[in-house]
C-alpha cells in the first residue's frame, strides 16, 4: 500500500506564508500527476492544485489562484507554497498521486490561519 507523506502544517496569520512539502515513496513519482486538495470544516473536499507528471503545467482553483504555487523536484516532492493566506484557507490539506489506474493519497496535514 502506497501512503504518500505530507510535511506538517501550522498556524499563521492571515497574509502569512506556509509551504507543505509532500513525498511518495514507493512509486515514481514522473509517472503520477500529483495534486493538492483541501476539506475545511463543514465543506465537501475541494481539489486546489494540480501538476501533471513532468511538472510543465499546472492547474489551480479560483479560490487559490495567484496565491498559492505548486511545483515538484527532480526526486518524488512535491510542495504547495502558499502565500496571503486567508483565514477560509483554514482544513485539513491532502497530497495526492495519481494516473489511470492508481490514486493514492496522504494522511492529511492542519492548517490553520487565524484573523
Amino acid at each position: 500500500e502506497v501512503q504518500l507523506a505530507e510535511s506538517a502544517g501550522g498556524l499563521a496569520q492571515a497574509g502569512g506564508s506556509l509551504r507543505l512539502g509532500c513525498t511518495a515513496p514507493g512509486i515514481t513519482s514522473a509517472d503520477y500527476a500529483r495534486c493538492w486538495v483541501r476539506q475545511a470544516p463543514g465543506k465537501e473536499r475541494e481539489g486546489i492544485s494540480c501538476v501533471n507528471n513532468n511538472g510543465r503545467h499546472s492547474w489551480y482553483a479560483n479560490s487559490v489562484k495567484g496565491r498559492f504555487t505548486t511545483s515538484r523536484d527532480n526526486a518524488n516532492t512535491v510542495y504547495l507554497q502558499m502565500d496571503s493566506l486567508k483565514p477560509e484557507d483554514t482544513a485539513v490539506y491532502y497530497c495526492n498521486a495519481n494516473r489511470v489506474g492508481n490514486d493514492y493519497w496522504g494522511q492529511g496535514t492542519q492548517v490553520t490561519v487565524s484573523s
